[in-house]
């Protein structure tokens, strides 16, 4: 996998994780302790989870093809866990990593 697919893997994966933890964390969280209906946490909540999956993977696979320092790669996992934070880290990451294929490759 080269590391522009790589990119556009987490860019996807940060994106929908990141809405899904705004969903548990803004509407099924509320409707739990607010209106006691916890249906929307267990299916939002293991929704949540197996996207997070899905970004730690994405996430482990960049850092590793775009050599990042091990705190940075932890700093973007855990991005993911916190609701605004995956939005940030992707646009960092995806302005460092554009930044390495532009030095890379300097003629286009």
């Amino acid at each position: 996998m080269s590391i522009s697919l790589a990119l556009k893997a987490y860019r996807i994966a940060a994106w929908v994780t990141g809405v899904g933890l705004l969903v548990l964390v803004f509407y099924a969280m509320p409707m739990k302790y607010f209106f006691d209906t916890p249906g929307p946490v267990a299916v939002v909540g293991m929704f949540h989870g197996f996207l997070y999956m899905i970004y730690i993977v994405c996430a482990l696979l960049l850092a590793e093809r775009a050599r990042f320092t091990p705190v940075f790669a932890l700093l973007v996992l855990v991005a993911g866990t916190i609701p605004i934070c995956s939005f940030i880290a992707e646009r960092k990451v995806t302005h460092r990593v554009q930044d390495r294929l532009a030095a890379q490759n300097p003629a286009g």
